[in-house]
Parts: C-alpha cells; structure tokens; sequence
C-alpha cells in the first residue's frame, strides 16, 4: 500500500487549504495517509547548534522520507506562501539527507483572490528546487475565492475544480507507482 503525505501550509483548522487537502487525499484512492504538522519552532541556527535538530522537525523530516508521494495544500498570504512552509523547508534543509530527493510531489493551493494561490504555488516551486523532488507541473490545482469554493460537507462546489485535481492526484499516484 503506498503512503501518502499531505502537508497543510495553514495552521487553521478550518482552513480552505485543509479542505482542499482532504479532497486530495480522497482522490489520490486507498493509501496509508499521514499528516504532517507545521507547528515548528522558528528556524535559529543558535538552537540547532545548542539542541540539535528538535524532534518534531526530525518527525516532518521521516514523514517525507517514508512517504511514497506528498501533497501540498499551500495558502497564499500576501502574495507568497506563509512563513510556517518557508520555516519548516528551511529546517527539513538542516536535516541530514534529503527526504524530497526525487520524491513525488503535487502543489495545490485554496486562496481567496482571484488567482487561487497562483503567486504562492510559483514561489513554493522555487523553493522546493534545491530539494530536486519529482515536482509534478500540472494540472495546476488554484481554488480562487476559496471561502465560497466548498459545500457544507467540505467538497469543492465547481467540478472543474474537482476534475483538476482528480487529475493531479491520478498522475502523483502514477508517480509514486513507478518507484
């Protein structure tokens, strides 16, 4: 059974990214999925040099590891990603080894501009490319107005949204099957 790891770039538990990582997950079909949590202490290289790499960083570290394929459900605050998905790439870059090497990974995003987080999933690609992961490029997955973008039950209103991301959870699934 493969794994899958989904990373919310929002700390809200209501969040639209974390709805639209629930809908993901269901369509990436059956899979051993985990959850990876962001509530990291700021990045200081004083810390780590004093107290080594803390364990919940080291956790996020073995989490991308073990995983077969992740997905990111990243917001765009002002105009970028927010800080807690900059602060935990920047720890999980001190970590010995490189979890994200040719790991498949997919980059989604629920925002409420009209854009559906196009700035941000720019500026995390970017980001990601030191790491080298299998960074799928598309369908792009941009949930605009985000705050009316899901029923009562969670589920994404616009089925073309649906189908985007049907798509994209089908090829991460191709991706992490060609392991």
């Amino acid at each position: 059974m493969l794994t899958l790891l989904g990373i919310p770039g929002a700390l809200r538990a209501g969040s639209t990214n974390r709805l639209l990582l629930a809908q993901a997950r269901a369509a990436f079909g059956p899979a051993t999925q985990t959850e990876a949590d962001l509530r990291l202490p700021l990045y200081d290289g004083d810390l780590e040099t004093d107290e080594g790499i803390p364990a919940a960083v080291q956790t996020l570290a073995d989490q991308i590891a073990a995983a077969d394929a992740v997905v990111i459900a990243c917001p765009e605050y002002n105009k970028a990603p927010p800080g807690v998905v900059k602060n935990a790439l920047d720890w999980v870059s001190r970590v010995k080894g490189n979890p994200w090497k040719s790991k498949p990974v997919a980059v989604i995003s629920a925002a409420g501009g009209r854009g559906g987080g196009d700035r941000s999933q720019f500026a995390l690609r970017l980001m990601l490319t030191p790491f080298q992961p299998r960074l799928l490029t598309g369908p792009e997955v941009l949930v605009a107005d985000s705050g009316n973008a899901f029923d009562g039950d969670g589920r994404l209103k616009d089925a073309r949204y649906q189908k985007a991301l049907d798509d994209l959870m089908g090829q991460l699934r191709a991706e992490a099957d060609r392991k």
